[in-house]
């Protein structure tokens, strides 16, 4: 009787390890048109309606918002463009713990009560920037990384 119990714990497992991968693998892209960027959707996000400018889009799980956009860099440099990013989001209450900037991407995030944000932007061709914006519970941190860290990965400005 073990052994049945042992093959079908091992038939288990092969599936699990079979099927895991298919799974993953279920995110969408999403090209925007006006600025030409890409960013990959997680599975379970609902997707919003496309900006009325056609900057970008919107995207929801439950409570987590994930939004995706492009624009035209206003100020001297990328670098500017992410300091007035990061700048907004302090005056919209939001606490900013992390921050790394390069002449051709950033990242930040912070919290605001129980709420985390990340927010990544890339420079583009133009004068043009990508960015996203994830805001999720604290209570989600570790199940999101993996979701973040792809997502990363994944935005591509428009060239």
């Amino acid at each position: 009787m073990s052994d049945v119990l042992a093959m079908r714990a091992l038939l288990a497992l092969l599936l699990v390890l079979v099927l895991t991968p298919a799974l993953a693998d279920d995110w969408r892209r999403y090209d925007n048109a006006r600025f030409g960027y890409s960013i990959e959707v997680p599975p379970g996000f609902a997707v919003g309606r496309e900006a009325d400018n056609g900057d970008g889009r919107e995207f929801r799980d439950g409570a987590t918002k994930l939004a995706a956009w492009g624009g035209t860099i206003f100020e001297d440099s990328f670098e500017a463009a992410v300091a007035a990013a990061m700048a907004s989001a302090e005056g919209d209450g939001w606490t900013l713990t992390y921050r790394s900037v390069t002449p051709s991407w950033a990242s930040f995030s912070g919290m605001q009560g129980k709420r985390v944000l990340y927010q990544r932007m890339v420079a583009g061709c133009d004068g043009q920037y990508a960015a996203f914006r994830l805001q999720y519970s604290a209570a989600d941190i570790t199940r999101l990384d993996p979701v973040v860290n792809r997502l990363v990965r994944s935005l591509k400005p428009g060239c």
